[in-house]
């Protein structure tokens, strides 16, 4: 047999979770099975030339991703207009012909990265650089053309810095949408059962990809909260459970998170967060337990772990336990709410990478966000345990100071015998959530001393004005 043709594709990204583009690609092309190639290193602008064997195969991965806009068809590309012409010019009929039909409608579509153009400038380009060498017969349709042919200038990265010519120019022919209009679908603004912590649709749908949920999967979130990580793995099919010591929150009995929102509607819940989108027969339950003392049985095995657990800051790391003995009677443990104590971050990740290598299947995956304060993250503190293989770490800034880490591990080994989950190196993640504090104090301070400096200096200039004026008015 011959050896498969590849064909070059565009993919191109939204400029949003930059650090996020690898990690979901290469957890879809694993999941589906897919083989490609690099015709250019991934970088940080959002235009990865690839090659890959057939339009199916780009079409499984765009309908996965949510971090692509969409892919096209390279029919050509440069950093020269002319030069991509020549390229166009002496394109192989047998890549367009197929779609240069007198039956097919199409339209040219004219876009710019980082430099907004008028409608009439865009029209200008299209008669500047005429593609009227191309032999289309069909009809044009700009509303819903059966052929979308896509023209791209790229500028850069910086809008506040526009060249005066594009670093590259990209033509060809579009093939299929991504997925962010997910984004939309699942977003929390229109969702029916919401916190203070709820993930946003589109991390959610990342997570839920990096973590390779499919068809008939088992998957657990054990930090459940509302549910917002389990309605993207039951989109894709899987079976989904979530745990979560929050009596209140999982029985919707919290504050509401809407400001517009006096008190919590009835039928206000996880399942009903399911149900919303019709999704319910993918939805298994939820139940308040205690993420450090599991409840499963020896054996239960799950497809994926994915979660999101408190950061200690807007909600509290908590698990069962108490400082002192409790004296409990027996009309009492029937409604007893055991008492709660702080669950440190070195506990907890150790907890949960322990949790994952016991019970997740082989190849089975885990993925959780980290909280770090960024000048103290150090790779060697990441969370670690021998049955566990980490094969992403990508980071989302929340600011100057403080970013999370959204880790995917994958089991690659069975667990033999009671394995010791390895200490995060000091720093800790222990630390996190006092530097957080202090930090915000210490800004606080530095705020009130420069607005108080400020004031006085305001006040020693009126003084001095108001002497100047009284002085001017004796003389």
């Amino acid at each position: 047999m011959g050896s498969k043709v590849w064909k070059k594709y565009v993919l191109w990204f939204a400029h949003d979770l930059v650090d996020f583009r690898m990690a979901e690609i290469s957890s879809l092309l694993s999941l589906l099975s897919l083989d490609m190639k690099w015709l250019q290193e991934p970088a940080d602008h959002p235009f990865w030339i690839v090659q890959m064997h057939s339009d199916e195969c780009v079409m499984k991965l765009a309908a996965r991703s949510i971090s692509l806009r969409g892919v096209v068809d390279l029919w050509g590309y440069s950093d020269n207009i002319e030069d991509l012409h020549q390229q166009l010019k002496t394109l192989d009929p047998a890549c367009y012909q197929p779609y240069f039909q007198p039956h097919l409608s199409f339209k040219v579509e004219v876009e710019t990265f980082s430099n907004h153009l008028s409608m009439d400038e865009l029209i200008q380009k299209i008669e500047v650089f005429c593609f009227d060498y191309l032999p289309v017969v069909g009809p044009v349709n700009l509303k819903s053309p059966d052929v979308k042919l896509w023209f791209m200038e790229y500028y850069g990265l910086e809008p506040n810095n526009i060249p005066e010519k594009p670093y590259f120019y990209y033509f060809g022919r579009w093939i299929i949408d991504g997925q962010r209009h997910l984004m939309k679908k699942f977003s929390l603004k229109t969702r029916k059962f919401i916190g203070n912590t709820s993930m946003d649709a589109q991390i959610s749908v990342l997570m839920a990809n990096q973590a390779k949920a499919k068809s008939g999967d088992l998957i657990l979130d054990p930090f459940v909260g509302t549910g917002s990580l389990l309605v993207p793995a039951a989109h894709f099919g899987a079976y989904v459970i979530g745990t979560d010591i929050d009596f209140l929150t999982l029985h919707a009995q919290t504050r509401p998170s809407r400001i517009t929102q006096k008190v919590r509607a009835p039928d206000e819940s996880v399942r009903a967060n399911l149900c919303q989108y019709g999704l319910e027969n993918r939805y298994i339950d939820v139940i308040v337990a205690d993420s450090s003392l599991p409840l499963w049985v020896h054996g239960f095995e799950l497809d994926a772990i994915i979660t999101d657990p408190p950061y200690g800051i807007r909600e509290p790391t908590e698990r069962v336990g108490s400082h002192k003995i409790p004296q409990i009677t027996e009309e009492q443990a029937a409604k007893h709410i055991p008492s709660k104590i702080d669950y440190g971050h070195d506990h907890l990740y150790q907890d949960l990478l322990h949790f994952a290598a016991r019970h997740l299947v082989l190849g089975g995956r885990l993925v959780t966000f980290v909280p770090f304060f960024r000048e103290l993250y150090c790779e060697e503190n990441l969370p670690k345990h021998p049955c566990l293989k980490l094969v992403a770490n990508s980071e989302q800034v929340l600011s100057a100071y403080v970013s999370r880490r959204l880790l995917t591990y994958e089991k690659v080994s069975a667990v033999n015998t009671e394995v010791c989950v390895e200490r995060a190196l000091e720093p800790s993640l222990d630390i996190f959530r006092v530097k957080y504090f202090n930090h915000c104090e210490e800004s606080r301070q530095v705020r009130r001393k420069k607005n108080s400096g400020f004031r006085g200096h305001v006040n020693s200039d009126s003084n001095e004005k108001s002497s100047v004026a009284s002085e001017t008015s004796t003389i």
